[in-house]
């Protein structure tokens, strides 16, 4: 008899792997409106927008654009919401949480939908969004769902305090006809300006603690990638969440975007997305009614590979850190120094590697690499590829695009690189991999650190007191020793210099949506 839902027949267990998930080939977009008050709108001046499949170039559907009328909507359907008396604050903090888990659950029961969507508007592998992106998603309105009601404050003691002249032998010590205490209160409405890359994961990572704490939103998701930000409004009115907690507002970065930047009504930002649009940001938050602004920008990433390292992992570790998701993320592992008694045999292993690399249909599941998002990526990624080979450095494998498809770049790899070449400098976000050579830690440290961007790094070495000497040294918000891209609903996320201000995930990131406030009472009788 088969063995049946895993039992044990024989003495072993039933080893069946469960199927691969599959993509919803001819899925129809249902969402394209922009969703306000837990309704669907059309933009106030009647126009579209197209959002385009970079695997085809095909378009799949016309979006509602939003622009700053729209948004002044949003903004007001959530100021509505946040009003003291209002469903969403008369809430309790248990019940928020209760709404994040049934978020959670309508993600795994849409997992597909959304994995779908996702694949068709950016291009990414189906199994890399379902099982990464999604999982993500998932995890991280489960975290923040159990953190809803544990935002406390604090008791603090408080001395006497003396109106009269102080002697020498004046006894000072705790007054207890005074109380104090501080309250951790939710900020208001809260924007959140999300990137192409990881259009529903960005989402989450806001959405998640901002309504933990009790804020409510207005988003703006990025033009290239609207699909699954528009139907995660769907699934936030199925849920429940009164209306105006939840607003989507899809449209362009100088109109929709600007116009919350600008708002004097939205109390804090949190943006995701290149260095250059993050100044613009903060300078517009600046200019209007001093908002907070959370920042996660570019990076230029050092991956250090010490003499000692587990060259397999290394090699591994630093080929996906650079080529996952189309080397299209800010944590990509976009300057990997070598130690020079390993390094010709890194970059070899390194290329092997390359040159297996399947791109593709990102529906198919033997796809490791789709496409890039549009055209203007796609010349950009080709033009720093031609400054590579132009400055001198060696073109192992790759350099050119796959003429045959839409945006596919072949993965390549770039030696003897330079620190003062352009690919060595400039963020690529592109399947490029540039390697470089160095003889010292004091060196590396240096090198590594010679640049505008702290966000992630990397060190590969078995010496524990160099892995922490490196990680002390590093001027990065993250720094993963032996591993690459190990990110966590529950450890903090952000960078230093030029790759932002504040911290996403993990318990950090609920300073960044709560206003701490004092609050003292003098009792009204002395104590005993």
């Amino acid at each position: 008899m088969a063995a049946l839902n895993g039992a044990v027949e024989n003495g072993q267990p039933d080893k069946k792997v469960p199927p691969l998930p599959r993509p919803l080939r001819n899925l129809e977009v249902k969402y394209t409106k922009i969703f306000i008050n837990n309704e669907w709108h059309k933009s106030t001046s009647g126009k579209k927008f197209p959002t385009y499949n970079p695997s085809t170039l095909e378009k799949i559907c016309d979006i509602e654009e939003g622009d700053k009328p729209d948004v002044d909507n949003a903004v007001e359907a959530a100021k509505a919401a946040f009003q003291r008396g209002s469903p969403w604050r008369q809430m309790d903090a248990p019940s928020r949480g209760r709404l994040l888990h049934k978020l959670a659950d309508l993600l795994e029961r849409d997992r597909v939908i959304l994995a779908t969507l996702e694949t068709m508007d950016t291009g990414k592998p189906f199994l890399q969004a379902y099982f990464i992106d999604l999982e993500g998603c998932i995890k991280t309105l489960r975290y923040y769902a159990g953190w809803a009601d544990k935002i406390q404050g604090r008791t603090i003691p408080v001395e006497k305090l003396l109106v009269r002249a102080v002697t020498e032998t004046e006894h000072f010590g705790p007054d207890e006809n005074f109380v104090c205490f501080t309250r951790h209160e939710p900020m208001g409405v809260c924007g959140a300006i999300t990137p192409w890359n990881f259009p529903l994961l960005m989402l989450v990572w806001k959405m998640a603690p901002a309504l933990c704490c009790g804020n409510t939103l207005v988003i703006k998701p990025a033009e290239q990638t609207p699909l699954t930000s528009l139907y995660i409004g769907s699934l936030i009115k199925e849920v429940g969440f009164p209306p105006g907690v939840v607003n989507i507002v899809p449209g362009y970065g100088p109109t929709a975007g600007a116009a919350i930047s600008t708002h004097d009504s939205i109390d804090k930002i949190a943006f995701t997305g290149s260095t250059k649009v993050g100044k613009l940001i903060k300078e517009a938050a600046s200019k209007s009614n001093l908002k907070r602004v959370t920042l996660e920008l570019g990076g230029k990433n050092p991956c250090i590979v010490c003499a000692d390292a587990d060259l397999d992992l290394a090699v591994e570790c630093a080929h996906q850190g650079v080529f996952f998701n189309q080397g299209q993320c800010c944590t990509a592992a976009s300057r990997v120094f070598v130690e020079e008694q390993i390094y010709p045999e890194f970059v070899k292993r390194s290329v092997e590697f390359a040159k297996k690399r399947l791109v593709g249909d990102p529906f198919d599941a033997r796809t490791e690499q789709g496409p890039q998002i549009d055209q203007k990526q796609f010349d950009k990624i080709l033009e720093l590829i031609e400054s590579g080979k132009k400055e001198g450095a060696k073109l192992e494998c790759g350099g050119l695009a796959i003429e045959d498809r839409g945006l596919f770049i072949k993965p390549t790899v770039f030696s003897e690189v330079t620190d003062n070449m352009r690919i060595a400098k400039e963020e690529i976000f592109g399947p490029v991999q540039p390697i470089m050579k160095f003889k010292s830690i004091e060196e590396v440290i240096r090198r590594a650190n010679s640049t505008e961007y702290g966000l992630t790094a990397a060190v590969f070495t078995k010496n524990l007191d160099r892995a922490l000497t490196l990680a002390s040294a590093l001027q990065s918000g993250t720094v993963w020793i032996n591993c690459h891209n190990a990110l966590y609903a529950q450890a903090p996320f952000g960078g230093f210099k030029m790759s932002g201000n504040g911290r996403e995930l993990g318990e950090y990131a609920l300073a960044e949506y709560t206003e701490v406030k004092t609050v003292t009472i003098k009792l009204s009788q002395k104590s005993p």
